[in-house]
């Protein structure tokens, strides 16, 4: 695997300061912010310094129901081959629910959601991962993701998850010691057990971030410093194996430079003690996938575990052949996909449209997850359209806050802001005459066109309720 070093997330509100910070051996781009043919010149300098960019997806949903989507595919290729990317990363989650499988409207999450840990999603996600492999230029690692909720009826833990399916598909990890942290306050999961089940020779680097505590629920913001805790995780797997990266993320209320610098130092210096009190195994630098029974030797044998047959290794930059299949593990068949497109599908649809939550789920969890999206939305639409803060002021926040409450986002965020001002404007908001003039300025040079007519709304407004049932 390609040994990366300490390094920081890219982000364009901090691009000065990382190219000025000390001991920077790489970062990590989100893939979703930049277009092949037109990087930000600060990743361009950062390249010609010989500073590694990784880009790291959002938006795959790999661990949703429908297969890949061949277009995002094709993209993320494209950016990694453009950036000169040792891999590409992604997460274990879904992000999308409904369409064709469910005969229901298509509802985008706005943020990642956890995959229920059973056969049939384990299945589905195996081969939605292999189609991904076949279609990048360079190796796929996945990551752990942070949940506030629980599915009901789940098979395995979250280790022996990530263990069959990184046997199954030899696909890499990207393991985030903030989320295992979030996970252990919110769903009690304990990160050690998650660290001695999951296979360590398989990860391609670590992700450690900060978040906050409220009511009882921790929020896996990267908006605060890495708390103690995470560090603590931290410690404990680079006591058991060696990494090739740890990377420091920060989305939102950056700190000066100062304090970013001291908290890459302070992760460097978790890693270093780690390593010299005598760190496990190091993770195979030719990219080789752990066997089985190494595999065996960290995993409970009360459980029957899927005879692997072969699969498909590679050195770093090369080609990924898909895993050849196991004698557990056919092709699943369409009726796994059908099942989880239902339940993923209620669920999102309670949360983001209000629906009745399905049974089995915290309901006061999944008030708190829809609340969370919510203001995910509210904040991104803030970034992407930064002109409707500054028109709307502090009525922006609740106004977005209440739209969204009715309105499930079904495209991106530069569609909801759309929307969004329209369902204002519709509404003969904001009153004053002044913000709703500049409001349908704003609008029309986006959009193209004139407000809806009353036919137009008519239309809207029934898809809308169809979106509610």
């Amino acid at each position: 695997m390609t040994e990366l070093g300490i390094g920081i997330g890219w982000r364009p509100e901090i691009a000065e300061a990382v190219e000025a910070l000390p001991g920077v051996d790489w970062v990590e781009v989100v893939a979703e912010n930049i277009c092949a043919d037109h990087l930000p010149d600060s990743l361009t300098r950062l390249r010609e310094r010989g500073v590694t960019v990784v880009p790291h997806g959002v938006s795959l949903g790999l661990g949703g129901a429908d297969r890949p989507d061949p277009a995002r595919l094709a993209a993320l290729g494209e950016k990694a081959v453009a950036l000169g990317a040792p891999l590409v990363t992604e997460h274990i989650a879904f992000v999308r629910a409904g369409g064709p499988l469910t005969a229901t409207p298509l509802l985008e999450a706005g943020h990642l959601l956890p995959v229920p840990r059973t056969r049939d999603a384990l299945d589905v996600l195996c081969e939605n991962v292999r189609i991904a492999q076949d279609a990048l230029p360079v190796p796929l690692a996945l990551e752990n993701i942070a949940a506030l909720i629980a599915w009901p009826g789940e098979e395995m833990t979250e280790g022996r998850f990530l263990a069959e399916l990184v046997e199954r598909t030899g696909v890499r990890l990207l393991v985030d010691v903030a989320n295992l942290h979030t996970n252990h306050v919110n769903r009690g999961e304990d990160p050690a057990r998650a660290l001695s089940e999951l296979p360590v020779e398989a990860i391609a680097y670590v992700h450690v971030a900060g978040g906050v505590e409220r009511d009882g629920v921790w929020h896996d913001t990267h908006a605060h410093p890495v708390p103690g805790p995470v560090l603590d995780i931290l410690a404990d797997l680079t006591s058991r194996v060696s990494p090739p990266g740890v990377l420091l993320e920060r989305d939102d209320d950056f700190p000066p430079a100062a304090e970013l610098s001291g908290e890459l130092e302070v992760i460097r210096g978790a890693v270093t003690a780690s390593r010299a009190a005598g760190p496990g195994p190091r993770a195979p630098r030719g990219g080789a996938v752990p066997t089985r029974s190494a595999l065996a030797e960290r995993m409970p044998t009360a459980v029957e575990q899927p005879l692997l047959i072969g699969v498909g290794a590679r050195a770093s930059g090369g080609p990924m052949p898909s895993a050849a299949p196991t004698l557990h593990d056919p092709a699943p068949h369409e009726g796994a996909r059908q099942r989880l497109a239902v339940t993923q599908a209620a669920l999102l649809s309670a949360l983001v449209a209000g629906t009745p939550v399905p049974e089995g789920f915290d309901t006061r969890r999944v008030g708190v997850q829809s609340r969370a999206l919510a203001a995910k939305r509210a904040g991104v639409v803030a970034k992407v359209a930064p002109e409707l803060p500054e028109i709307l002021g502090k009525g922006f926040r609740p106004a977005f806050l209440a739209y969204a409450r009715s309105r499930p986002m079904t495209g991106g965020y530069r569609r909801d802001a759309l929307d969004f001002v329209e369902h204002l404007l519709l509404a003969g908001r904001p009153e004053d005459p002044v913000a709703r003039r500049r409001l349908t300025e704003w609008w029309q040079d986006r959009s193209g066109s004139r407000p809806p007519g009353r036919a137009t709304r008519l239309v809207r407004a029934a898809r809308h309720a169809l979106v509610r049932r």
